[in-house]
């Protein structure tokens, strides 16, 4: 039987076309010119320079032979070129890898050949651990220097600088290089704690969707003015670089996440939004009373990655800092779940709001599907909040593959889903609740702890500042928790103290055996690097 619907009714050049996020800043551009765009000392930008910029990176690089098929890299912090490279980039068609400022040469090399650079950007604070890496590379791209006012002025590696870059470019508009939606528009590696990193291919639909998905999460109206405490590097940014600028926003950038300047910023610029982990909420918290002064009410804040405690966000609420939990991975573009608030929870004692704000949620609405499923079985878990399973993706906003690793593509795809890591358990409401990654869920005599209901009790406690739980072998039970802990400035605690606050606060199974003081080992993106700790433990 014929389909009336599908006959003579076919994609046309009117009627189809690339959806890409670089499309946002055109049409900021051309909306709203003289709009501020970007913030970072005393420079100043609105968005038709900022689209001329951008156009002049992307002409430049298209004279130097950088196309569709080519990678440029880039390492630096939250500053402006940092930013236009993720609009000029995609622009002339070529990928962007942005690489972990804090990595070792050694890995740096190592990306620098699996992603087949063909030019590198580098800020001067990286110059040498650049110059290294390059020494150890078997690529010779061309290398060009990011002189930043607010950086380093003397530490250059290239062969020219960014903006002799940009001076052999035109800033009328380019002739985009991007022919279809699937095309690759990014490469991000992911931590890789077992082993080399893996190469995370992103295409020009699923960012865009997903920078849609930004703003519809955070029902985000136009103009905001977005702090970047979150590396530009990780996940693209969450796609933010993508998002503020659809939304006309103010980015305002950050060369060093710290209290002080976070809060200097807040004040001064009149910043709206900012996103990161759960540490950088907790140096809001913990600053000290003056500096918090600086925070204005309806400071909306997004954090993902584990979720902040409870008590965390009690204390932001308190500040009238509205927190939005959300969650995602690097295969996903950054987050791309969030817990919606219902407003029937307003009323809620302060204690229940935050473990309900704590929860990751839902799917933003540009995902196709979410679900906790049985690895095994690939069946769903019961809504009961008790069943564990494996938190589970499909969509667009999920990631191309793996470069150059079609076996592990294979296997993260099994079952038509992306299988996360994560363990999580599935509330009647259909919000779905990490418990923990499935390399951190402890076992003892038999029965699964999770690490983050201990780390939960733990930062009850007025005097721990950041907590992290991982197994350590035990004779009699397998396996029994470790705790360690960075007191907050000022306070004191025993190990045995710690303790009997968790047996007061939990079931006495999953209390910590051990309790360790010190400083936590962190990635740059502010997350506990466990597997540093799971050594340490095995040593006590």
């Amino acid at each position: 039987m014929s389909n009336p619907f599908e006959e003579n009714l076919g994609q046309t050049a009117a009627n189809a076309g690339v959806q890409t996020p670089v499309q946002f800043l055109r049409h900021t551009a051309s909306v709203y010119p003289e709009k501020p765009a970007v913030v970072h000392g005393d420079y100043r930008c609105d968005y038709a320079q900022l689209y001329a910029r951008c156009n002049r990176l992307a002409s430049a690089l298209q004279q130097r032979g950088i196309g569709p098929g080519s990678t440029v890299s880039i390492i630096a912090p939250n500053v402006p070129a940092h930013l236009e490279a993720h609009f000029g980039v995609p622009m002339c068609g070529a990928v962007l890898n942005s690489i972990n400022i804090r990595l070792d040469a050694d890995t740096i090399a190592y990306i620098l050949d699996h992603g087949e650079c063909d030019l590198l950007l580098v800020d001067g604070q990286f110059a040498d651990v650049a110059a290294n890496a390059l020494a150890r590379s078997e690529r010779s791209p061309a290398v060009i220097d990011l002189v930043d006012p607010l950086g380093p002025q003397d530490k250059r590696i290239g062969e020219s600088t960014y903006e002799a870059l940009l001076d052999e470019g035109d800033p009328s508009p380019v002739d985009w290089r991007i022919d279809d939606n699937w095309q690759s528009l990014a490469l991000n590696y992911t931590s890789g704690t077992t082993g080399r990193p893996k190469g995370v291919v992103y295409h020009h639909l699923g960012a865009y969707q997903n920078a849609i998905g930004d703003t519809l999460a955070w029902d985000m109206q136009r103009h905001p003015v977005y702090l970047w405490t979150l590396p530009m590097f990780h996940c693209n940014g969450w796609c933010f670089p993508w998002a503020i600028t659809l939304q006309a926003g103010v980015h305002v950038c950050l060369r060093e996440v710290a209290a002080d300047p976070i809060l200097d910023a807040i004040e001064q610029h009149g910043v709206t939004h900012l996103c990161g982990a759960p540490i950088v909420l907790a140096m809001l918290v913990n600053a000290p009373a003056e500096q918090r002064a600086k925070i204005p009410p309806g400071l909306q804040v997004m954090t993902a990655g584990a979720a902040p405690p409870a008590a965390i966000i009690e204390a932001l609420e308190a500040m009238q800092v509205n927190v939005t939990q959300s969650y995602g991975l690097t295969e996903v573009y950054g987050p791309c779940v969030y817990c919606a608030w219902n407003d029937a929870w307003d009323d809620l004692p302060a204690g229940e709001r935050a473990a309900l704000k704590a929860r990751q949620g839902v799917p933003y609405p540009v995902l196709a599907g979410l679900d906790v499923l049985d690895p095994e079985s690939m069946e769903p878990v019961p809504a009961d909040g008790q069943s564990i399973g494996e938190v589970m993706f499909r969509g667009t906003v999920v990631m191309k593959g793996y470069l150059k690793d079609p076996e592990a593509t294979a296997e993260a795809f099994r079952g038509g889903w992306f299988h996360s890591g994560d363990l999580a358990v599935k509330h009647p409401n259909n919000y779905i609740e990490i418990k923990d990654r499935s390399k951190d869920i402890i076992i003892s005599g038999g029965e699964n702890i999770s690490s983050i209901e201990v780390e939960g009790a733990l930062f009850k406690h007025e005097a721990v500042m950041l907590a992290a739980v991982v197994a350590r072998p035990d004779d009699k039970w397998g396996e029994t928790p470790c705790a360690f802990v960075e007191l907050k400035e000022g306070h004191s605690a025993s190990a045995e103290e710690l303790i009997a606050f968790c047996r007061d606060n939990m079931a006495h199974f999953k209390v910590p055996k051990y309790v360790v003081f010190g400083e936590l080992p962190k990635t740059s993106t502010g997350k506990i690097q466990k597997f540093v700790l799971r050594q340490r433990a095995l040593e006590i």
